[in-house]
């Protein structure tokens, strides 16, 4: 199983619900490579790209601390197995223009980041890069929501016309459909950095505390003597994920019957968010007193995955006969 994140910043409660949390399960029971994408974060930071670095092992104190563990999965950095490089461009040859302009989210992106330039054969050709760090370590499967689907089916596409020109040597990986849970920014939009409506995995309490209390609720609910509904509150989405069920039928009882305001309800998710963070960010001390650990996990993660990356590539250089050493 194959995977990746972009180091363009911290991350917060929609990554570790919506991705981080599926991939600690996967690594009990999957060979599971999870590397960090630095290369895919200058198709959109290619102007500003010494703001990657420090992300870089951000990103790797994120997942040590969600429970991703060096010694059940391979944690790498893609720019330093340059055995990518080399696959993105053979793959690159032969992939159809048309096939990249038609790709669906190639038009949304540009759209949400209408203050960047994307212009760029980097960003078109994105996909291209994506399907060469999935395919070089022959996956089964390749964890994705819904909305991910049409790239998994790219890389498929791509693999199966190499297969076509070459002869069968690439698996057409499956899609391993995770469940994405619906976490919803402060503000009710979708939760990104870009919004400022986030609470991040590495965030302390002091200052999620003013965030969680100035969370915006049942917009319908003008008055603390108005029932609300929980099922249109942006704050319940919260404690379906943190609070224990007991708990949660209480909010529910309270909330509907105007028992309780909306100040008592975000008391309530502060206490079992504390209890939630808590383990979580006591990990990632453990690696910000020992930065050197880092390098390590990387290092370690590095080589392991280009042991297999030169492997994958001998035989697609035979594949295409330049193997001419």
């Amino acid at each position: 199983m194959v995977s990746g994140m972009r180091p363009t910043g911290p991350l917060h409660l929609g990554h570790f619900f919506g991705v981080l949390q599926n991939w600690v399960q996967f690594q009990e029971n999957y060979t599971c490579y999870y590397f960090v994408a630095d290369w895919h974060a200058l198709t959109s930071e290619y102007t500003e790209p010494h703001r990657i670095k420090p992300f870089v092992s951000e990103l790797v104190k994120d997942w040590y601390a969600a429970g991703l563990d060096p010694e059940k999965c391979v944690l790498f950095q893609q720019s330093q197995i340059k055995e990518h490089a080399e696959l993105c461009l053979l793959l690159g040859m032969i992939t159809p223009l048309g096939w990249l302009e038609r790709n669906p989210t190639y038009k949304e992106i540009r759209q949400e980041l209408i203050n960047k330039d994307l212009n760029t054969h980097g960003f078109l050709g994105y996909p291209v890069l994506q399907a060469a760090d999935i395919l070089m370590y022959l996956p089964d499967f390749v964890p994705v929501g819904h909305d991910q689907l049409p790239h998994l089916e790219l890389t498929r596409e791509i693999a199966r016309r190499f297969n076509y020109l070459y002869g069968d040597f690439f698996p057409e990986p499956q899609a391993k459909l995770t469940e994405s849970a619906k976490l919803p920014g402060l503000d009710g939009r979708k939760m990104s950095k870009s919004y400022g409506n986030c609470i991040y995995m590495g965030e302390e309490m002091d200052t999620i505390r003013p965030k969680v209390m100035s969370m915006l609720t049942d917009t319908n609910r003008m008055r603390k003597n108005d029932p609300g509904n929980p099922d249109v509150c942006n704050l319940f989405p919260y404690h379906l994920l943190v609070t224990p069920g007991k708990d949660r039928d209480i909010i529910v009882e309270n909330c509907t019957r105007a028992k309780w305001g909306c100040v008592d309800c975000k008391k309530l998710l502060l206490t079992y968010l504390e209890t939630f963070l808590a383990p979580l960010q006591e990990r990632r001390r453990q690696l910000d007193s020992q930065p050197e650990k880092i390098r390590e996990i990387l290092d370690e993660g590095n080589a392991q995955a280009r042991e297999e990356a030169v492997r994958t590539m001998d035989l697609v250089r035979k594949k295409l006969g330049f193997d001419f050493s």
